[in-house]
């Protein structure tokens, strides 16, 4: 980017969230526990005196190929005796989380609530006797916390064969049954933020069905992708997985304490805490400034106590929470480019710059920052940092002690609007024309399914260029590539838009768009005009693009 001219307003910085319910209510949510509670607590990761190594000990009934008799006669033994609803609420909300997500049925088809479907559930069929999603839905609604549900498409007991992948299709009775629970979850649990759907290949007519449901009984809850289809609210992206880049639309990181399991391992090894703490933290930062929730698992252990290293393990990274609560939680994401020496949230005039990768010299650099600056803190101590700013390039010299620590947050206090100019702004060459390569393409992307969890591809759902703008006039633009004949794309230039057809799209010279704003950046982003679902692909592809100006009046930079 060669753009250094002060005059050049840029476009505002932070990235506002969906104004569409239920997703932007959920997206408020940011950060919450998930927890695999089941009879494979109980059984830990063994069978029959042997550790199971392979797959996720929450389906080790599959991994260890065990016969549905000898593995519900395990209901006999759960007896949850220091199963403690309160005391996972407690410490949800002193590790910052804002919401509880807990598995009502995995793919066992154990239910751990009361359903008068089968008698195959916590209530009818263990020694313990109490509905689990009751306890904890009612400790959530006092504490404040928001409640959601797990719940797998997936059935061993009801019929559904092993398979590795997961991607049983549904049957007729299946279905039926599934229609039945998924009533009984959104009717006798109070208000449900979260709908959590996993694994198994439904049909586009009962994805739709799944969700109408859903719908009819908990308007304001959000539903995850994986009830397929492209039929969620946002999109769960692949375990453990943190996008390399921002994403566009609603979506959510499920994260677990240790990658190979997410329900009760009795032989896991729980060491590295500093490094464990330290990852899940990088994890959730990066997660909240690309734009995503985070959903941080643990497991409870057979008596249904959570275990010490994963309360050690929320509670250190609640204390960082606390220590810097606008920076991690309440910041948004902004529309910077991502930095090798760590992310950037925005909240209002104040800019967070969450450093972990200190360069060897212990300074950082940012680019493209517009706005003027009143400050530069440490974080939390307010400590005075060294900075600079020179045209666009803001830089900070980091405290001694940074490389010592699990995270450094730096404070930028604007003393105006926040504005940036991005770093692929083109600016107008020869003839009054901008000339936008390939590579000044900003993508917009998400996730899209073709109907279960092996079909998850990356999807372009945005195409954006920046122009650097010292006129008033009118722009054409034409575009080289080729786009699906079938849709219609939105064309849009600063305020104005215009549609067209994919067949035209590279066809023909779009426009006019009026320009009455000089000395500022023209975004021009083009997009689907009206999708099916909110992660469709647009099945175009960008060779180069022409911008040509008509002045009405032509300036220059003062």
């Amino acid at each position: 980017m060669q753009i250094n001219n002060q005059k050049l307003q840029g476009i505002p910085g932070e990235i506002v969230l969906d104004s569409q319910e239920p997703v932007k209510s959920w997206k408020e949510l940011r950060y919450g526990m998930f927890i695999h509670l089941g009879l494979y607590s109980y059984l830990g990761g063994v069978w029959k005196g042997e550790e199971i190594q392979k797959g996720y000990s929450e389906q080790i009934q599959m991994w260890a190929d065990i016969a549905f008799d000898e593995y519900k006669k395990v209901a006999s033994h759960f007896t949850l005796e220091c199963f403690n609803a309160e005391a996972i609420c407690l410490l949800a909300k002193s590790s910052g989380m804002n919401y509880i997500v807990v598995t009502s049925k995995h793919h066992d088809g154990f239910c751990m609530f009361k359903t008068k479907t089968t008698d195959y559930n916590v209530v009818d069929s263990t020694p313990f006797g109490k509905d689990v999603l009751q306890l904890l839905s009612e400790e959530c609604a006092k504490q404040g916390l928001k409640f959601g549900v797990y719940f797998s498409l997936v059935d061993w007991h009801q019929g559904h064969d092993f398979d590795f992948d997961n991607n049983n299709t549904i049957s007729e009775s299946m279905e039926a049954l599934i229609e039945q629970q998924l009533t009984e979850l959104m009717c006798h649990y109070g208000p449900i933020a979260e709908v959590w759907f996993d694994m198994s290949s439904p049909s586009k007519r009962q994805s739709i069905k799944f969700k109408e449901i859903v719908r009819k009984y908990q308007p304001g809850a959000a539903i995850n992708g994986r009830i397929w289809n492209n039929k969620g609210d946002f999109r769960t992206l692949n375990d453990n997985q943190v996008p390399s880049e921002r994403l566009d639309g609603a979506w959510q990181t499920p994260a677990s304490i240790y990658n190979a399991t997410w329900g009760y391992r009795s032989w896991q090894k729980r060491d590295n805490f500093d490094v464990k703490v330290r990852n899940l933290l990088h994890g959730l930062i990066a997660a909240r400034a690309r734009g995503g929730n985070y959903l941080l698992n643990v497991g409870p252990q057979a008596d249904g106590s959570l275990v010490d290293f994963e309360k050690e393990v929320l509670k250190a990274i609640g204390k960082e929470i606390k220590r810097h609560p606008e920076a991690i939680l309440e910041a948004n994401p902004t529309k910077f480019y991502k930095q090798e020496w760590g992310e950037i949230t925005s909240l209002g005039q104040d800019l967070f710059l969450h450093v972990m990768n200190p360069p060897e010299d212990n300074r950082i650099t940012l680019s493209g920052l517009v706005s003027q600056i009143d400050e530069v803190v440490e974080d939390q101590t307010n400590q005075k940092l060294v900075w600079s700013k020179e045209n666009l390039d803001l830089k900070v010299n980091l405290p001694d002690d940074s490389k010592r620590k699990n995270l450094i947050i730096i404070k930028v206090e604007l003393a105006e609007p926040f504005y940036l100019i991005p770093g692929n702004t083109v600016s107008i060459g020869k003839n009054d024309v901008w000339k936008i390569p390939e590579e000044a393409v900003e993508y917009g992307y998400n996730y899209a399914d073709q109907g279960n969890y092996t079909s998850l591809v990356k999807a372009n759902v945005r195409q954006s260029f920046y122009l650097s703008n010292d006129s008033a006039g009118e722009i054409s633009i034409r575009i080289f590539g080729n786009g699906h004949h079938d849709y219609i794309y939105s064309v849009k230039a600063g305020s104005e838009e215009i549609t067209i057809s994919g067949k035209d799209l590279t066809q023909s010279e779009i426009g006019p768009f009026n320009i009455h704003v000089t000395d500022t950046i023209i975004p021009v982003h083009i997009t689907l005009a009206n999708p099916d679902y909110f992660n469709q692909d647009m099945e175009l592809k960008v060779e180069s693009i022409h911008v040509a100006l008509n002045y009405k009046e032509r300036l220059t930079f003062r």
